[in-house]
């Protein structure tokens, strides 16, 4: 079988076949998690939550805490997420920082078999990337749109810039033109800290949060859009305080003038307002374009 027609019908597959990728929802305890997975216990009791929509928002505040109904890889999993990403980070290292972020599937594919050092991936690691790419992810409490349907979707160079000193791409149009508009209100403090991902980037950071949590694809999710439902792959951008690091992506960001001037900005809309109804932490310095 050629491998698009294995990738597209492995998701298939895998539910007919019962096999450990499957989902399943338990009935007595309510919970949607993966199929023979376990679910962590609570790590605070919240019996005064009582609704769907408080319980959203708790847990958008409490973006790295473990719920009972959070979605768990199975232990089974957990060695081909860590082989999944640990070839990801290899393949980023190969093509560098800025190109990783416009690498789509087939190409991450044929370099990791071209290049030794990296590796081809392996059959489970490519039915792992699918099942991650398609699932239902409000499963995993995630409620946004998927720009992005496609595995195999490519971003075309011709129709991206790269932005000096920033290693990141913006699109051609609307997103350079208001991230030049940004620029030239606020001044040079403001920095592009994110732009254009493709899905293999955005696989890395998602599968990197994933293992960090101990495979809660839950906790995942509402801190990084799953593969697929990110708006960096098709105009939004992140911007940040020049030097002010890895705070850029915290709330420590709003207490910066760089904060301030954009939330000043009437044009300015932010993706994930807080106490959105996405399933997903405020992020106050993620740029809606698109």
């Amino acid at each position: 079988m050629h491998r698009r027609d294995f990738l597209k019908y492995s998701t298939l597959l895998l539910t007919m076949a019962n096999t450990s990728f499957a989902f399943a929802d338990p009935i007595l305890s309510g919970s949607k998690v993966l199929s023979g997975a376990k679910v962590l216990p609570d790590s605070k009791s919240f019996v005064d939550i009582d609704s769907h929509i408080k319980d959203r928002l708790l847990k958008t505040k409490l973006f790295d805490s473990t719920f009972n109904d959070d979605v768990m890889l199975e232990p089974s999993q957990l060695p081909t997420l860590a082989t999944s990403l640990g070839r990801l980070k290899k393949l980023q290292s190969i093509v560098g920082y800025a190109n990783f972020s416009l690498l789509n599937f087939d190409d991450a594919i044929k370099i990791s078999k071209a290049y030794s050092k990296v590796g081809a991936f392996s059959k489970e690691e490519l039915l792992f990337l699918e099942m991650i790419f398609y699932s239902h992810v409000e499963k995993f409490g995630f409620l946004g749109e998927k720009p992005i349907k496609n595995l195999t979707s490519k971003i075309h160079k011709k129709n991206v810039k790269k932005i000096p000193y920033t290693g990141n791409y913006l699109y051609r149009g609307k997103p350079i033109e208001m991230y030049t508009k940004i620029t030239k209100k606020i001044g040079k403090d403001v920095v592009l800290t994110s732009g254009v991902r493709s899905i293999m980037k955005q696989f890395y950071l998602f599968l990197n949060k994933a293992k960090k949590s101990r495979g809660n694809l839950s906790m995942a999710s509402r801190s990084l859009a799953p593969p697929g439902y990110s708006f960096h792959g098709v105009g939004d951008f992140d911007v940040g305080k020049k030097g002010y690091g890895i705070h850029n992506f915290t709330e420590r960001f709003t207490k910066t003038d760089v904060y301030k001037k954009l939330a000043d900005l009437g044009y300015i809309k932010f993706r994930y307002e807080r106490d959105n109804d996405l399933g997903v932490r405020f992020e106050p310095w993620h740029v809606e374009v698109v």
